[in-house]
C-alpha cells in the first residue's frame, strides 16, 4: 500500500514538472517570437575623418582637372609658336578661311582702284581729241567696266589665296604673328595687333602686297600705284582682351602644376577612402561631369566670340572655323578624359559586389575556363608558368593596371582612341591572365587518345581532382 501511494505521489510531481517545464519553454518562445518581431536597437554610428576628406580631394582634383586642361592648351598652343602654327596652317585651305579672305582683299583693292574715276578721264580725253560721241559711250560703260574690273579682280585673288603660294604665306604670317599676340595676352604690347573699333585685329598689309604682285603679274598693272594696304582681320572682342591676359598669366604660370595636382588629388581621395572602389568610381564619374562642365563653357565662349565679330568684319561662318580650330586641342583633351573617367568608372563598377558585376565576372571566367579546359584537350598546357601566374594573380593585375595608367598619363597627347585602344588591351592582358592561371591543385585535362582516361574519370572520389581544388 505504501509503495503504490509513492509511486502516484512520484507520478504526479513528475507531470506536474512536465508542465511547469513546458510552460516555461512556451513563455521562452513568445519572449524570442517577441524579440524577433521587435527592431533591433540602432548602434551609435561612428563617423570617420576619411570619408569626408576623401571626398573633399575628390571635389577639389575634378574641379582642377578642366583647368589643366586650359593650362596644357596653354602651354602648347597660345605658348608654343611651332604648335599653333602647326594647329592653324590648315586654315589656308578652308573653304570659309579663304572666301573671307579673299572678300577682304578684293574690297580693299577695289576700294582704292576708282575704275569710274579712271573710265570718266580717259572719255574726257577722247572729247578733247574730237571723239565726243566715243566719249559719251565710254563714260556709260564706266559701271559696267568697274563691276568688270572687280570681278576680275575677285576672280584672281581667290586663285592666289587658293594656291600653295598663299599657304606658305599665310604660315608665316602666323609664326610672325604670333609672337605679338603673346605679348598682347602678357601685357607687354605688340606691333602688329592691334585694337580698331572695339576688335583686336591684325594686319593683312602682307597679304595685300602678295595679291598685288599677283595681279600685275597677270596684266592689271594699275594696281602698282596703289599705295601700302593693310587692312585689319578681326580675331576678337576688346573688351575680352584684359580678362584673357588675367586667364593667360594665371593659367601659363600653373600650366605644369595644375595637371599634377589634380593627379595627386584623385590618387590621394582613392586612397584616403574607407572604400577605394567606390571611391574610384566618384573620381571617374567626377571628372566625367567635370569635362562636361568644360565642353559647356566652351559653347557658352563660342557664342559669345561669335556675337561679338561683326558680319562686316568677319562672316560668321569663317569666324566659327577659326575659334573652333583655336580650341581643337581642348575638344580633344576633354573628351579623351572624358572617355578616361568612364573607363576608370566602369572597371571599379566591375569589380563590386553588385549582381551585375558578379554576373559579368562569373560570365567572363566560365568563358575563360572553358576556352582553357578546351586548350588543354588538344595538348595545350601552361605546366609551372600557370601555377605562377595563378599565384601571382592578384600582383600581376594590379601590375597591368598601373601600366596602363601610366601609358596614359605620359603620353604625349592622348586621344579617345588611345583611351579605347589602352582598354582594350588592358582587358586582353587580365583575360590572358585568367586564361593561363591555373590552381595548382586542378589536374590538367588529357586527350582520350593519350591515355584512355579524361579529365573527368582522373578526378575519382577521394582524389585530389577538379572537385576538390
Amino acid at each position: 500500500m505504501s509503495a503504490s501511494g509513492d509511486t502516484s505521489v512520484s507520478v504526479h510531481s513528475s507531470s506536474a514538472l512536465d508542465q511547469s517545464e513546458r510552460a516555461e519553454l512556451d513563455d521562452l518562445r513568445a519572449e524570442f517570437a517577441r524579440l524577433r518581431a521587435r527592431p533591433p536597437a540602432r548602434q551609435p554610428r561612428r563617423v570617420s575623418w576619411r570619408s569626408p576628406v576623401a571626398a573633399l580631394l575628390i571635389v577639389l582634383g575634378c574641379i582642377l582637372a578642366p583647368l589643366s586642361v586650359l593650362g596644357v592648351w596653354i602651354a602648347s598652343q597660345v605658348s608654343n609658336t611651332s604648335a599653333y602654327v602647326a594647329n592653324v596652317a590648315p586654315l589656308a585651305s578652308n573653304p570659309a578661311i579663304q572666301n573671307a579672305l579673299t572678300d577682304k582683299i578684293t574690297t580693299q583693292i577695289t576700294s582704292h582702284v576708282n575704275v569710274v574715276a579712271y573710265t570718266n578721264t580717259a572719255a574726257s580725253a577722247l572729247a578733247g581729241h574730237g571723239l565726243p560721241r566715243v566719249g559719251i559711250a565710254l563714260r556709260s560703260f564706266a559701271p559696267s567696266i568697274a563691276s568688270a574690273v572687280a570681278g576680275f579682280i575677285h576672280g584672281q585673288v581667290h586663285k592666289l589665296v587658293a594656291s600653295p603660294a598663299f599657304a606658305h604665306l599665310w604660315v608665316r604670317a602666323n609664326t610672325a604673328g604670333h609672337a605679338q599676340l603673346v605679348k598682347a595676352l602678357s601685357g607687354e604690347g605688340s606691333s602688329s595687333i592691334s585694337v580698331q573699333h572695339g576688335q583686336v585685329t591684325i594686319g593683312l598689309g602682307p597679304f595685300i602686297a602678295e595679291a598685288k604682285h599677283g595681279l600685275a603679274a597677270r596684266g592689271l598693272t594699275i594696281v602698282d600705284r596703289l599705295p601700302p594696304i593693310n587692312p585689319a582681320f578681326p580675331l576678337f572682342s576688346a573688351k575680352y582682351l584684359v580678362k584673357a591676359q588675367t586667364t593667360y598669366r594665371v593659367l601659363n604660370d600653373l600650366k605644369i602644376a595644375l595637371p599634377i595636382a589634380a593627379l595627386l588629388l584623385l590618387a590621394a581621395g582613392v586612397y584616403v577612402a574607407c572604400s577605394h572602389r567606390r571611391a574610384l568610381i566618384g573620381a571617374g564619374l567626377g571628372v566625367a561631369a567635370s569635362m562636361f562642365v568644360l565642353a559647356a563653357g566652351l559653347l557658352v565662349v563660342r557664342g559669345v566670340y561669335l556675337n561679338s565679330v561683326p558680319n562686316a568684319k568677319l562672316p560668321a561662318d569663317a569666324a566659327a572655323v577659326l575659334f573652333d580650330t583655336l580650341v581643337r586641342f581642348i575638344r580633344t583633351a576633354l573628351r579623351t578624359l572624358l572617355l578616361a573617367g568612364l573607363v576608370a568608372a566602369a572597371g571599379a563598377f566591375l569589380t563590386g559586389p553588385s549582381a551585375t558585376a558578379v554576373t559579368a565576372r562569373h560570365t567572363i571566367s566560365g568563358g575563360l575556363r572553358w576556352t582553357r579546359d578546351r586548350l588543354e584537350l588538344a595538348g595545350v598546357r601552361t605546366g609551372p608558368i600557370g601555377r605562377w601566374t595563378y599565384a601571382h594573380r592578384a600582383a600581376l593585375r594590379v601590375s597591368a593596371v598601373v601600366v596602363a595608367a601610366l601609358i596614359f598619363v605620359f603620353w604625349g597627347r592622348p586621344t579617345p582612341a588611345v583611351v579605347i585602344v589602352l582598354a582594350v588591351l588592358l582587358l586582353l592582358v587580365l583575360g590572358l591572365i585568367e586564361l593561363i592561371g591555373k590552381p595548382p591543385g586542378q589536374l590538367a585535362a588529357q586527350a582520350p587518345g593519350e591515355s584512355g582516361l579524361t579529365g573527368e574519370a582522373l578526378a575519382a572520389p577521394g582524389d585530389d581532382g577538379p572537385s576538390g581544388s
